[in-house]
């Protein structure tokens, strides 16, 4: 494996103990598991621990906890994708240099840390509920799962979708511990699903050519970007409205009103500027995620009605 060129080795610790970990392993490793990404999801795990708990008297404990397990899965998701997808990504112009296709890290280091984001996840869900940790296989299974789809089937961009569906219903399950009246959390599922559904073909669109010519199956290589971007518009529109739909029957909709509108105009927004990927995607879903967020927070203030 090629040295690392942002590495650099930090002296011993003081009394002679075993070194530290070099920093540039540390970017490394960082780079690998794309902390920030966890960005997209954690707004939605709290959202849903505040809408099954029906306000937001929550215990600290609980939301420290369920920003462990948030962690903890978001890397296991991303290190099994890299890990999945590492020959697809070496043959990708775009992304052969990513840490395992240009060898900046091994197989066995991105599995250990894989391993090690599964085993904290496992934890925390165990410190919340055993019967957390009971359910905790089946997101796990989800992770597995839609990395392979893009080999079968150009409507993979629901797997990326589903992946992160499971954060609203995992917060409102640690909430609640039961599956009672979970209709507002399948609400919240459901816009979750569409609107990462709907960002990941508009982030697709950078490898049109390349999964055409690989035979990667994407919206984009099959339709074609504009007609693409069309389908991505419709997932918004069908999230939107099934975050509206919660609003208008769980929620106080008066406080909930202004970031609701907010999440309409930030995917409006999004749209307009798919050209620019790194404004469209990465900075502009960041704040959807907070505004759904803002709306839910807003409109639990009122005792959602039984």
């Amino acid at each position: 494996m090629p040295d690392d060129p942002e590495a650099r080795t930090l002296p011993p610790r003081a009394g002679g103990g075993a070194p530290q970990v070099p920093a540039g392993r540390l970017r490394t490793w960082a780079r690998f598991v794309r902390f920030e990404h966890t960005l997209f999801s954690l707004p939605l795990l709290f959202a849903g621990v505040f809408l099954g708990a029906g306000g937001l008297d929550v215990p600290l404990r609980l939301l420290g906890l369920v920003l462990l397990a948030g962690t903890g899965a978001r890397t296991a998701a991303l290190g099994l994708n890299r890990i999945i997808d590492r020959r697809i990504d070496a043959a990708n112009p775009r992304t052969e240099t990513r840490e395992l296709p240009s060898g900046a890290m091994s197989l066995a280091e991105a599995g250990t840390l894989t391993l090690a984001g599964a085993l904290v996840y496992a934890a925390a869900a165990w410190w919340i509920s055993p019967l957390c940790l009971a359910l905790a296989p089946v997101p796990l299974a989800v992770f597995v799962g839609y990395p392979y789809l893009k080999r079968w089937t150009s409507w993979c961009h629901l797997g990326v979708g589903l992946g992160l569906a499971m954060a609203p219903l995992g917060g409102w399950f640690a909430a609640r511990l039961g599956f009672d009246d979970v209709w507002p959390a399948i609400l919240l599922a459901l816009f979750t699903l569409a609107w990462v559904a709907g960002f990941d073909v508009i982030y697709a669109t950078l490898d049109e050519d390349f999964d055409r010519s690989a035979g990667i199956r994407s919206l984009p290589a099959r339709h074609g970007r504009r007609t693409a971007l069309r389908i991505a518009r419709a997932l918004h529109a069908v999230g939107y409205a099934a975050l509206a739909a919660l609003v208008l029957w769980r929620l106080d909709w008066r406080p909930a009103l202004v970031p609701l509108l907010a999440v309409g105009a930030l995917l409006a927004w999004e749209h307009v500027r798919a050209h620019d990927i790194d404004l469209a995607f990465f900075r502009i879903n960041v704040w959807v995620g907070f505004a759904a967020l803002a709306t839910v927070a807003a409109g639990v203030w009122s005792p959602i009605p039984g």
